[in-house]
């Protein structure tokens, strides 16, 4: 999935705690950050400690991949719009 924003990312991390049937709280406790991060990220926070981010992709079993625009294929985007709106309406 390719994500462009801060905001985009809230929404995947909302998106798949709610898919693992996870509360903020059991999410929190698993990165081992506070309940209230989780909250303010998912709510579009536009300042994150990167390491508290990553612990919070670890725990939902998700991974970064960074890769440089001219080598992401055009037949390879996906519809991001629809999958985060998706994630917006659960």
């Amino acid at each position: 999935m390719k994500i462009n924003t801060i905001r985009d990312l809230a929404a995947t991390i909302r998106g798949r705690r709610l898919d693992l049937s996870l509360s903020q709280a059991e999410l929190a406790r698993t990165a081992s950050v506070s309940r209230e991060w989780v909250s303010e990220f998912e709510s579009g926070k536009s300042t994150a400690e990167i390491g508290l981010v990553i612990r919070v992709i670890e725990a939902l079993g998700l991974r970064i991949e960074l890769t440089e625009y001219e080598d992401v294929p055009d037949s390879s985007a996906l519809d991001l719009d629809s999958i985060l709106q998706e994630y917006r309406e659960k």
